[in-house]
């Protein structure tokens, strides 16, 4: 890096459930660094597996929040021996995974302000954290505080349309609560309870970071209208909260300058400006750049839909977020169990495990698949709760079976038809100029990518979207020195790499899924009543 000349550029950031990374990108926003430390492998001293501690109840899922810091120092060393140059950093910002929680000690921000650049941060910080093993989004155990939550505001439909999820285990003030409830003298030493993404740019501003909008929405307490604490919510998780998490804040908020520590010991400009961390999902969805009436569809192990959204109608599956570039916007979030297990599955059985016969039998049948309409749910769905597999022929009949092509079809078609009632239900509405941007591993499909342009009536681009929530964060970085809530961010972005066209609308195809998709959206609701009578 040394004899390179010298790049300004912003750092992207992410800390994720596995591992630490960080990107440079230039002011042409081109990615010319790239480093990560991957907890399992690099750390072993913390035991984790898969970057967490799996507890022997099945439910309780925790990282060690000093594996966290020690990561950052690992990496910091990496670049300073590469001889990256850090006088050139304008401006970082980065992501967290979502819904995860640190607990600062009484006495921690004292540590953080008088750091000394002779000593690595982990060292300084051992005895910062009330608790040492915190909560992360695939703990599961906190059902009872849930139940309590919703029942402190009138139920699932009242916390959803405040917070913009019903109550979910891995969210914040669930856990938070049981913390409270399970271990009330170490809820009473915490002078501040962070989230994954505020902790890191805690640990860069050398001061408490406060908590953005947009990751602050997956924690069941913020009010997604008026962007503040609900006192309710508050109240219903654990006493003097507010004061712990401190007052939430606009993403795109340049939250200080960073900490007399990273100047001293690698080098960083004095105004070298720390923005906002948000979660990862939001920094994704700047990533990929997505602008008002876009969708971005993730065709991986799970399929994940995020939707920019300008009305919101929250409901009882899914989840509204602020949005991480717009704050007078909103994002969605939508998650499928069943993704490519199941096509790979049909893919077996119905095109004798051959993508390309797959491919022949989406290109070989008509557009609606005559009105066979398939449900193929290999593990319970989270939208909708249903499990199996469930076909139905024009009549609208239950058929055990459908012909090897008509298959193929009926799971490809019924998936994104799925995807578009679930958005539509939360307030997405497609527009003249909306675009879908895929990615995961079916997005390397032009057959599949074609369905869903079709169904969707919208045209469909492919991404490289590698490292979108590091990359995101850096765009974010970007956006915050120029002046955040004050310049549009695609306006900051716009000299970064296109997206690639992949696929158009057929001719006909909104005549042919505006049909079918009422009779899809009913036949769904008559596989959750359990009743097989006529279709009304």
């Amino acid at each position: 890096m040394a004899e390179h000349a010298p790049r300004r550029c912003c750092l992207g950031w992410d800390f994720s459930t596995q591992q630490v990374k960080v990107v440079a990108v230039d002011a042409e926003l081109n990615v010319f660094y790239e480093e990560s430390v991957h907890f399992d492998r690099d750390l072993p001293e913390f035991g984790t597996q898969g970057g967490v501690h799996m507890h022997k109840d099945g439910l309780t899922v925790t990282s060690p929040v000093l594996m966290w810091v020690q990561a950052l120092d690992i990496i910091l060393e990496k670049m300073k021996a590469s001889g990256f140059d850090f006088s050139q950093v304008l401006a970082l910002s980065g992501a967290g995974q979502q819904h995860g929680s640190i607990y600062w000690k009484t006495g921690a921000q004292q540590a953080l302000t008088s750091l000394s650049p002779d000593l690595p941060l982990h060292q300084q910080l051992q005895d910062c954290f009330s608790i040492s093993d915190c909560p992360v989004w695939m703990d599961s155990s906190t059902t009872a505080q849930c139940r309590q939550l919703e029942a402190a505001v009138g139920g699932a439909q009242a916390l959803s349309c405040l917070t913009g999820s019903r109550a979910y285990e891995r969210f914040t003030g669930n856990q938070i609560a049981k913390i409270y409830q399970q271990n009330p003298e170490a809820y009473s030493h915490t002078e501040r309870i962070s989230l994954v993404s505020s902790f890191a740019a805690s640990l860069f501003l050398g001061s408490y970071s406060p908590i953005d909008y947009s990751d602050g929405s997956g924690m069941n307490l913020l009010q997604i209208q008026d962007k503040v604490w609900s006192q309710t919510c508050l109240g219903a998780c654990a006493p003097h909260l507010e004061e712990k998490l401190g007052p939430p804040v606009p993403s795109c908020s340049v939250v200080g300058a960073i900490s007399s520590y990273y100047i001293q010991r690698y080098g960083f400009p004095p105004g070298c400006k720390v923005v906002a961390f948000t979660g990862d999902n939001p920094a994704s969805l700047a990533g990929m750049r997505l602008e008002e009436g876009d969708i971005a569809v993730s065709l991986g192990t799970s399929d994940t839909l995020f939707l920019w959204l300008q009305e919101p109608m929250p409901a009882l599956e899914g989840h509204i977020f602020c949005n991480p570039v717009d704050s007078q916007h909103y994002m969605a979030l939508l998650c499928f169990k069943n993704g490519s297990l199941m096509r790979e599955k049909i893919c077996d059985k119905s095109a004798s495990r051959s993508w390309s016969k797959f491919s022949k039998a989406l290109q070989s049948t008509e557009m609606g698949n005559g009105g066979n309409l398939g449900f193929y749910f290999d593990v319970m769905e989270i939208t909708p709760e249903i499990i199996g597999c469930h076909r139905f022929n024009t009549e609208n009949h239950k058929v055990a079976a459908f012909p090897g092509d008509v298959e193929v079809r009926a799971l490809i078609e019924g998936q994104f038809m799925a995807k578009r009632i679930h958005a539509e239900r939360l307030g997405y509405r497609i527009m003249s100029k909306t675009k879908i941007l895929a990615t995961g591993g079916a997005s390397h499909n032009r057959d599949i990518l074609q369905v869903l342009a079709d169904v969707f009536g919208a045209p469909v681009y492919v991404i490289d979207t590698a490292n979108s929530a590091c990359v995101g964060s850096a765009y974010r970085a970007f956006h915050g020195l120029a002046g955040g809530r004050d310049v549009p961010f695609s306006e900051v972005v716009k000299l970064a790499p296109n997206p690639r066209l992949a696929a158009t609308p057929s001719l006909g195809a909104s005549q042919v899924y505006e049909a079918l998709l009422p009779q899809y959206a009913k036949l769904e609701q008559r596989i959750l009543s359990q009743t097989w009578g006529p279709l009304e």
